[in-house]
């Protein structure tokens, strides 16, 4: 299967290369994407906004051959959900790594804008549980890694009008199982609507942070492997 990885706010391609070997060892054809603007100043990304990132995302569907899984992670979980919104017949699947499908109308979230963009914030500014199993090795390991986004990337609004809910979801949680997550449902307003509306969804606990490409990344793989093998 040809599987295209969207990474989250300040990570690139990089961000997947364990997952993306041990994908590759399973046998799938994968493509990791860098999104427009990250990294890049200003002057160069004021004008990129999440339907760039939605546009990127399409143009990769458009040029595998054949039904092409599309995997988000975090925020990049809303761009994944553009291009199946905007190629439903193209991706037979969609699997968002610790994050859920937005409503229309809704950004990803809001951080600080520095310089013209916005800047990794660092590990300590997230919540100890989606950072606790990351260790000092790996935060020292993968913090270099991270990139500025464009500033209006994390707070446009996506927009989405076609027809992704009958594309078949999986959603990889980190702390939470079909269970858990359904009752909160009601907290969640117009997620939980969006939600419901899917025909197929399914969730599956990973048992990690909020960044299992770093923390976990063999047992990520398994389970988007095993994710994809069940459109077969």
């Amino acid at each position: 299967m040809d599987i295209i990885l969207i990474p989250g706010l300040w990570l690139d391609a990089s961000s997947w290369n364990d997952v993306t070997a041990e994908l590759e060892r399973a046998g799938h054809r994968v493509h990791a994407l860098t999104m427009p603007g990250v990294g890049a100043p200003a002057s160069e990304s004021a004008d990129i906004g999440v339907s760039d990132w939605v546009a990127a995302g399409v143009a990769a569907v458009d040029d595998v051959a054949g039904p092409v899984v599309v995997v988000g992670h975090s925020g990049g979980g809303n761009v994944a959900w553009g291009v199946a919104d905007a190629r439903p017949d193209a991706v037979s699947r969609v699997i968002f790594v610790d994050t859920v499908p937005p409503p229309s109308g809704f950004g990803i979230s809001e951080f600080e804008v520095v310089d013209g963009v916005v800047p990794f914030p660092g590990w300590d500014t997230f919540d100890a549980d989606d950072v606790a199993d990351l260790d000092e090795h790996t935060r020292a390991r993968t913090a270099p890694l991270t990139r500025s986004v464009p500033a209006r990337v994390p707070t446009d609004d996506i927009l989405l009008e076609g027809g992704r809910h009958r594309v078949p979801v999986t959603l990889l949680m980190g702390g939470l199982d079909q269970t858990s997550l359904e009752a909160q449902l009601e907290n969640w307003g117009p997620y939980a609507a969006e939600f419901r509306a899917i025909t197929d969804a399914e969730v599956v606990r990973i048992g990690s942070g909020h960044w299992p490409q770093f923390s976990v990344p063999s047992r990520l793989a398994e389970l988007i492997d095993a994710a994809v093998t069940r459109n077969r």
